[in-house]
């Protein structure tokens, strides 16, 4: 995505810089970036990038211009020192005003469509809550932020939607601290916080020891939705999925399928691992081991859908005859030629209009059973009946269980 360096006006003249990204469409949204204590480096640059694709206008002021310009730092020792330096040097006030500043500049690009949001990280995150309180902005959220507690008076003065992740380990955000937040919060329903309690300081940034993928997955979602709801941009996921699902199984064109996906996509089929990870072995995959690897009768009958923010969440039964080898799905087991009816779960992630990975779901012992493979008896194990009890819930439950005729009557 297009990025450059852009000035930024501060009481009319362009005073510092910032790192600009505009999204795949060439506008959208504002989105107003706040650094971790370590300037605008690879990781705020790479969440920029991210978040572009996601439909912002994404602008990262430089908020260390006033003692040093430029500060781009890693995590080692050193870097730390550095950074923690210039923290304790940075007057916090005038840091608001700056970002006050890349608002007001953001809003007035031809690029961004008008409303403008702020998110931001460790020294962000502290901002994310004084801008919601002093500037005019549209939506703020904060990851971590130190220091809450000094400034709780403030809350009044928020009138945007504000939402804080708080990382239940952080030393910085003890417990006492917590139920500080969480009482000035309380009478204002604009301000919600979310507390990850396994997770510490920064568990968000994938270099550092503290990083906590799942933490991590979970908050971008709920950053995600509180950012559609408040400024857009909306996108039908439903209609790229079903899409998608066109090109895999009716068209069966694996390019025109990759193309409804970001640069780098990845699928993973639970039971077997069998999908790919990047376009180049995502595309092998799809070319050769799955599109024409499908029973010419494949269909799916759709029992549910829940969609989400940024996710599709897809229950449907997966029918077919086992009339040729399934690479994917039952790899290196010749056709037994009989039909087959499997529940499954697909959760599908999207990057703004873009599917970014799959995780599809079934129980494999039930396909094992219904290609004659596994014989169940004396196994926890079932072949069709588990499709039908899907979709006809007055099936018997517990057949499976030598035990449930000893609970009759209790």
């Amino acid at each position: 995505m297009p990025s450059q360096l852009i000035y930024i006006s501060s009481e009319g003249k362009a005073e510092f810089n910032g790192y600009l990204v505009l999204p795949p469409a060439g506008s959208g949204p504002g989105l107003v970036l706040g650094q971790e204590i370590f300037g605008i480096n690879a990781f705020m640059r790479e969440m920029a990038e991210q978040y572009a694709a996601e439909g912002y206008v994404v602008l990262v002021p430089d908020l260390f211009w006033r003692l040093e310009m430029g500060v781009d730092l890693g995590y080692s020792e050193q870097d730390r020192e550095k950074a923690f330096s210039l923290y304790q040097q940075l007057d916090v006030d005038k840091a608001v005003d700056d970002v006050g500043s890349a608002v007001a500049t953001l809003r007035a690009l031809p690029e961004c469509t008008g409303k403008v949001g702020f998110l931001g990280y460790c020294l962000g995150g502290s901002l994310a809550y004084l801008t919601a309180a002093r500037q005019p902005i549209d939506v703020a959220i904060g990851y971590y932020g130190v220091g809450l507690e000094h400034h709780l008076d403030e809350a009044a003065n928020i009138s945007c939607p504000l939402m804080q992740h708080i990382a239940g380990l952080d030393s910085y955000t003890p417990a006492d601290v917590v139920a500080q937040i969480d009482s000035a919060f309380a009478d204002h329903s604009n301000l919600k916080y979310h507390l990850y309690s396994q997770s510490d300081h920064g568990f968000t940034t994938p270099v550092k020891a503290a990083y906590d993928r799942s933490a991590t997955a979970i908050a971008y979602s709920r950053s995600l939705a509180h950012l559609r709801d408040a400024i857009g941009p909306e996108y039908d996921l439903e209609a790229i999925w079903d899409d998608h699902l066109s090109r895999e199984f009716e068209t069966k064109q694996a390019d025109a399928a990759l193309a409804t996906m970001v640069e780098r996509p990845y699928v993973n089929h639970i039971p077997t691992m069998t999908g790919g990870t990047g376009r180049k072995q995502l595309s092998r995959f799809y070319k050769n081991h799955f599109i024409p690897r499908n029973a010419p009768d494949t269909h799916m009958v759709p029992i549910s859908r829940t969609v989400g923010v940024d996710k599709i969440v897809d229950e449907f039964l997966f029918c077919f005859t086992h009339s040729q080898e399934i690479d994917w799905l039952l790899p290196g087991i010749a056709p037994s030629g009989n039909k087959v009816e499997i529940p499954m779960i697909a959760i599908v992630n999207f990057r703004g209009d873009k599917i970014c990975h799959e995780h599809i779901y079934w129980d494999q012992a039930t396909a094992l059973v219904q290609v004659g493979k596994l014989d169940p008896e004396g196994l926890p194990v079932a072949g069709k009946i588990t499709a039908e009890k899907v979709l006809d819930e007055e099936l018997p439950s517990n057949t499976l269980m030598p035990t449930w005729a000893d609970s009759e009557g209790t």
